[in-house]
């Protein structure tokens, strides 16, 4: 983040959610993304959410260059299942949650089939089949990723803890707020603050 960026929320709100607990394992892929400095007593390894911040910025404005309705937004986690449809509702795109069907994105012939153009997966390891399959596609893939995420044929990572619900929630909520107010809908941040409580985006279950 540049020193002239002022948080999208303040650090302390991103470890109120845990956005920043990363996993026991970490990735070679990773380690950019990771505060190395500092390390849970658990053995946790931390992700910088000044990083988290950054990418929630970059991924806003990339998915902004597509049409809503053209977006996909899947979320095999049971922790970002209400989160993605929610950001998906908010923001006009598709989504799928719970179980991908396989040959969603390759097989004409099923009566899910759909034809993207850019594909959001919550993890790239739990969302393996839709991952897969946008390759295949040749789909630009941007995935929240975890501590131990690996980046292959994820074209673009927000780096967050992808296994929480209150960071999930937070996540998937700042980038709604974010692509609104590039879109010209939202004016103001409290506009969404008051239309959208971030603890209403977290999964029930």
């Amino acid at each position: 983040m540049t020193e002239t960026a002022t948080p999208l929320v303040s650090p302390d709100v991103y470890e109120r959610h845990a956005v920043h607990i990363g996993t026991n394992q970490k990735s070679a892929d990773m380690k950019q993304f990771l505060d190395t400095m500092h390390q849970d007593s658990s053995g946790l390894h931390i992700i910088d959410v000044n990083k988290t911040d950054e990418r929630i910025r970059v991924v806003s404005k990339f998915l902004s260059h597509y049409e809503p309705s053209r977006i996909l937004v899947v979320s095999a986690r049971q922790y970002g299942q209400r989160p993605a449809r929610k950001f998906a509702q908010a923001i006009g795109a598709k989504q799928i949650v719970g179980r991908f069907i396989p040959g969603t994105l390759t097989n004409p012939r099923l009566r899910t089939y759909m034809e993207p153009e850019v594909i959001m997966v919550t993890d790239p390891a739990a969302d393996s089949q839709a991952l897969s399959e946008a390759v295949k596609s040749g789909l630009p893939v941007v995935a929240i990723c975890d501590a131990n995420n690996r980046l292959r044929n994820v074209d673009l990572a927000l780096p967050a803890n992808n296994k929480g619900r209150r960071s999930l929630a937070l996540v998937y909520w700042l980038l709604a707020r974010e692509m609104l107010k590039i879109k010209g809908t939202l004016k103001t941040d409290l506009e969404f603050e008051l239309a959208e409580n971030v603890d209403d985006w977290e999964s029930t279950f």
